[in-house]
């Protein structure tokens, strides 16, 4: 009897304790669950905040970018337009300075017979009276209204003139520049492929050898060898005469003058894109492509030459004015009808006017590519954003000063 009374408390003890274990666990999940339930409306709250707080900092950031961009455009246009004043000042005070007579390359030897009083009545009618600050303000003026005055060689405006040839610049210019870069990029490729080899050294010692020579030299022994000895392309002029509207015989005279510019310039190009696509092979993608199999030459094509594209852009806007003065030399030792060539006689007769728009024109371009190479470059690097902050500074928890 005692031991079923035993048996029967300890029964009803261990029932209790399963209840009271039931209960307590039943309890705790009910809490778990408003302390979790609680604990997600705090982080949801938090994440809101946080998205919110993030929206109106990337509001900020965008209005902070669309300001920054526009003082950086305004501080970009007031760069160009003070370098095109300041080199319009040195053009006009060195030419008024320098010796010669402006007088005699429009009267002629007419200039010897007229009296004092005739003379400063053409020094008033040309704007060649005052001092030279006079001189300067009045040109300036006139300049802003379109007016660049008369050319004192040609007797007629400096636009109409001007007008007349800077097409044949340009068209010489372009076509010597697309063959250039386009010819230099299969050079620099082709050496990179054989990068140490007979061929590579021989190129580069060539090449270095051509781009020592400068334009006139070029030109006159093409003229010699052309037009002198085999008679092959004509050695001066831009058409023949009555061919003006013949594009071929256009492109028959621009032969010699392209070879020329093509020979002096086409090292200076595929030097720089050589040692560009030489440090893109260097870099741990191309051991990545290597190990995947690819062939150098489709690492080159579909990668290499991909990743150095913006650099190769970069390179060709600092190449145009080198390329643009070298045309003007060409031009001058083919008898060219051209800007360059317009320029050697207005700088020769004493031309004011035509000199102030040449050098204006050729400023113009060079300034302007300058310009655009540094702002590609300022692309390209990812540190600098609009010349001033790193881009992704905030991510490694600084900034970068240019």
């Amino acid at each position: 009897m005692k031991v079923c009374t035993r048996s029967y408390a300890a029964s009803r003890i261990f029932r209790g304790f399963i209840i009271l274990r039931k209960i307590r666990e039943s309890c705790g999940s009910k809490l778990s669950a408003e302390l979790s339930k609680q604990q997600n409306t705090n982080v949801d709250g938090a994440e809101k905040e946080r998205m919110k707080s993030g929206k109106t900092a990337g509001k900020m950031k965008r209005k902070a970018n669309r300001g920054t961009g526009f003082k950086y455009a305004v501080s970009k246009i007031v760069q160009f337009a003070a370098t095109l004043f300041v080199l319009s000042l040195v053009v006009f005070v060195i030419s008024r300075i320098a010796p010669g007579d402006p007088l005699r390359a429009f009267y002629g030897e007419a200039v010897e017979r007229m009296s004092a009083e005739q003379l400063a009545d053409a020094r008033t009618r040309l704007g060649l009276d005052g001092s030279i600050f006079t001189q300067y303000i009045n040109w300036l003026s006139s300049a802003f209204h379109g007016d660049f005055g008369i050319s004192f060689k040609y007797k007629q405006s400096v636009t109409e003139v001007v007008s007349g040839v800077y097409m044949n610049t340009l068209i010489l210019t372009l076509i010597s520049f697309i063959i250039i870069f386009t010819a230099g990029i299969f050079i620099a490729v082709f050496c990179v492929l054989r990068e140490g080899s007979l061929a590579d050294r021989l190129i580069c010692r060539i090449g270095v050898a051509l781009g020592s020579m400068p334009e006139f030299f070029v030109a006159l022994i093409l003229v010699l060898i052309f037009a002198v000895n085999l008679g092959i392309f004509p050695s001066s002029g831009a058409y023949a005469i009555g061919q003006s509207e013949n594009i071929a015989d256009r492109l028959y005279h621009l032969v010699l003058p392209v070879m020329s510019i093509v020979i002096s310039h086409i090292w200076y190009c595929t030097y720089l894109i050589r040692n560009k696509l030489s440090e893109e092979l260097r870099q741990e993608y191309v051991l990545l492509c290597r190990v995947k199999g690819l062939t150098q030459r489709r690492i080159i094509y579909k990668h290499c030459l991909k990743n150095a594209m913006p650099a190769i852009v970069s390179i060709m806007a600092i190449f145009l004015p080198h390329l643009l003065g070298g045309t003007y030399v060409v031009e001058t030792v083919f008898s060219y009808p051209g800007l360059g060539s317009l320029g050697f006689e207005s700088a020769q007769y004493h031309d004011y006017n035509m000199l102030m728009v040449i050098s204006l024109i050729t400023g113009f371009f060079v300034v302007a590519a300058n310009m655009a190479a540094r702002i590609i470059n300022e692309r390209i690097d990812p540190r600098t954003e609009y010349g001033e902050t790193v881009y992704g500074a905030e991510n490694t928890g600084g900034t970068y000063e240019k």
